[in-house]
């Protein structure tokens, strides 16, 4: 299992359209990918997951990721967070 830590860089935080890419970036792999804000866990490879966890711009999120390819998922979506998910 690995985690990092990340600052949400989107103005509007989390929104449908950076969900779907970060869900997207997330289904690449066979890893377990979830991630922690405040008190709950999100799957993120669920669209709904992570819009329900409301995440908004300058929040902290910790990706956490467990499987056969868990070092890759995890450099590929901190890759993608900090380029600003398409926005």
């Amino acid at each position: 299992m690995v985690s990092q830590k990340v600052v949400i860089k989107n103005p509007t935080g989390l929104h449908l359209r950076p969900a779907g890419i970060l869900c997207k970036e997330a289904m690449q792999f066979k890893s377990l990918i979830t991630f922690l804000y405040k008190d709950s866990t999100a799957n993120a490879k669920s669209v709904l997951s992570v819009l329900g966890a409301c995440v908004k711009c300058g929040d902290e999120i910790e990706f956490v990721c467990e499987g056969e390819d868990e070092e890759e998922a995890l450099k590929s979506l901190v890759q993608a967070v900090e380029s600003g998910l398409g926005e």
